[in-house]
């Protein structure tokens, strides 16, 4: 929220004191004047040349302030009350100025007490500090990240969606569906890795599962940074296009180099090969709760420029890329005006369209239940098709 400044005019009053000039030394008491005989005729004339002269000046002074207004008709009488008028019209603008102020003081007292008692009732109700402070920076997205809230302003250059916020549904078993012209237009989607455990993917697609991403891989935020193919990366896969679910594959990267993504899109390859790959291939570029992580440590010049290594070796070798990241990542900690040419896979865990650039898949929860899977999954939306439906 912008502050308002009231402005205030200052009016300065510069008080002229008369100024006394003595000339000559004053009498001292007592002491009588000589009459000068050539004194009264001096002063006599003197009077007489100073009324000549004031007279000769008021009429010109007439002639100039009120000739032009007799000639147009209006009368000395007209012509002094219409400057009574504009004196009277200056005084009222300047008593109107000073009442403006006192109300424009008087309204940015009143904006920021109901500023101050709607940050109060949000939090009395629960309302988070971040969720709060959006509601104020409609213009803004608020992002906390590294013990610090960040003010980051929309750009306007970059692509954004056209997701309608009344589009949205909620359905009773709790799953986000987006309709259009009356009808579902969105698809149903998870992603799951090795913590699902044994998943029986034929009830996953009977429970209106349409498309999932495979985790094929990750690499250890250690020192190391190990290389770790998913143990179950090949059984879902499997599982996934036997059932008819249209499948994709991400790896969660911790690379700092641009030797490391291209290992990782290696590994990605050798497995997904046997496989059909309907979807995108994601990288999954998170930060990670350790303050010692490796990719932690990168700038975001440093990191961008890896995922987009990352993308281009995907492309390269004959898939669809997609960068997959949550509100910090791709408000503070990516510089996403250098992607934009790749898709967007957007995590975010509330049941609210705030994300304004483009994306084509939402993961809104990570404790979803699904039929065929034991625990909590996530769940996620995808607001077009993401594979190719000739």
């Amino acid at each position: 929220m912008k502050d308002t400044k009231d402005a205030l005019e200052e009016f300065e009053i510069e008080e002229l004191g008369n100024e006394e000039a003595a000339e000559g030394a004053p009498e001292e008491k007592g002491e009588k004047k000589k009459k000068n005989p050539f004194r009264f005729f001096v002063g006599f004339f003197g009077v007489l040349l100073f009324l000549m002269v004031a007279a000769l000046a008021g009429t010109k002074l007439y002639r100039d302030y009120f000739g032009k207004a007799a000639q147009t008709g209006v009368t000395q009488e007209q012509a002094q009350e219409l400057q009574a008028a504009l004196e009277a019209a200056k005084a009222q603008e300047e008593a109107l100025k000073a009442q403006l102020s006192e109300e424009r003081v008087a309204g940015a007292k009143e904006g920021e007490q109901a500023v101050l008692d709607k940050i109060r009732e949000s939090i009395e109700n629960g309302t988070s500090v971040v969720e709060t402070l959006r509601t104020l920076y409609s213009d803004q997205l608020v992002v906390a990240s590294g013990g610090t809230y960040h003010f980051i302003p929309i750009n306007d250059a970059l692509k954004k969606n056209d997701y309608v916020p009344e589009n949205l549904v909620e359905t009773e078993a709790g799953e986000l569906q987006y309709w259009k012209d009356g009808a579902v237009a969105s698809y149903k989607g998870i992603d799951v890795s090795k913590f699902q455990g044994k998943i029986d993917w034929q009830k996953v697609a009977q429970d209106g599962v349409t498309f999932a991403f495979i985790r094929v891989g990750y690499r250890g935020y250690g020192e190391n940074g190990t290389l770790v193919e998913d143990p179950n990366a090949r059984e879902n896969l499997q599982g996934a296009n036997d059932a008819g679910i249209k499948t994709g594959a991400y790896f969660y990267t911790q690379a700092i180099s641009e030797a490391e993504a291209l290992e990782e899109v290696q590994l990605i390859i050798d497995v997904i090969s046997q496989y059909r790959i309907d979807c995108p291939v994601v990288i999954d570029v998170e930060k990670v709760s350790s303050a010692g992580a490796r990719m932690n440590k990168l700038d975001v010049e440093r990191r961008t420029g890896i995922v987009k290594v990352f993308c281009d070796a995907v492309a390269a070798a004959g898939y669809k890329p997609m960068i997959y990241h949550n509100l910090e990542m791709g408000a503070v900690l990516l510089d996403v005006s250098q992607l934009e040419e790749y898709d967007k896979w957007f995590a975010y865990y509330k049941n609210e369209l705030y994300y304004p650039y483009a994306y084509k898949v939402w993961q809104y929860s990570d404790k979803a239940r699904v039929d065929g899977i034991a625990g909590d999954v996530d769940v996620n939306v995808a607001f077009e098709p993401l594979w190719d439906e000739n």
